[in-house]
């Protein structure tokens, strides 16, 4: 709403105040609708298709067929491995003085 000048000045919302539907069958629903409603948008029943049924693959499945698809690079010069959580971490990451065992600064 504008004011004397002209200038639009900006209403405060109450975020605090109750919210209020704006559809009136909600008004009318029953706690037993509303709890039927939830549970059916919460249901752990997943529809699949056919062909995405041979994608899944379980936890703990036989992976011992299964190829390496990455390199696996030694470690480098520049390279540490935390003596708490046995991470491989650039030498910019040690948090501890020397002499004492490499941890890194997520273990400090």
């Amino acid at each position: 709403m504008p004011d004397d000048l002209g200038v639009t000045v900006a209403s405060s919302t109450d975020y605090d105040a109750p919210r209020c539907s704006t559809s009136e069958d909600t008004e009318t629903e029953s706690l037993d609708a509303i709890k039927t409603a939830r549970a059916e948008a919460q249901s752990p029943i997943v529809d699949l298709d056919e062909a995405d049924i041979g994608e899944i693959e379980l936890p703990g499945a036989d992976l011992s067929g299964e190829e390496l698809t990455m390199p696996v690079i030694p470690k480098q010069a520049d390279e540490f491995t935390c003596t708490s959580c046995f991470l491989v971490q650039h030498r910019s990451r040690v948090a501890s003085r020397p002499g004492e065992p490499a941890v890194c600064a997520d273990c400090t």
